[in-house]
């Protein structure tokens, strides 16, 4: 008899090339929330409380980014 392989599931994080890319991203979206305001604001001229809505929301993304990689165990 023989045994059939079962294919193995692969999730969204098995390659290192993307694991790495989540993590360089995560680090963007929390460092880069401030000056995602300061080029909303100044640079471009928006009104200051869509860039204050722009920059808490980078934020936000990469604290939810960091829970998942942590949840994972990208991160340890």
């Amino acid at each position: 008899m023989t045994q059939e392989k079962t294919p193995e599931n692969k999730s969204f994080t098995s390659s290192k090339y993307v694991k790495m890319l989540l993590v360089i991203l995560m680090g963007f979206l929390l460092v880069g929330g401030p000056y995602v305001v300061y080029m909303l604001y100044d640079v471009l001229g928006t009104r200051f409380l869509y860039a204050a809505v722009a920059g808490a929301a980078s934020v936000v993304l990469g604290l939810v980014l960091m829970w998942y990689l942590i949840r994972v165990k990208i991160i340890t």
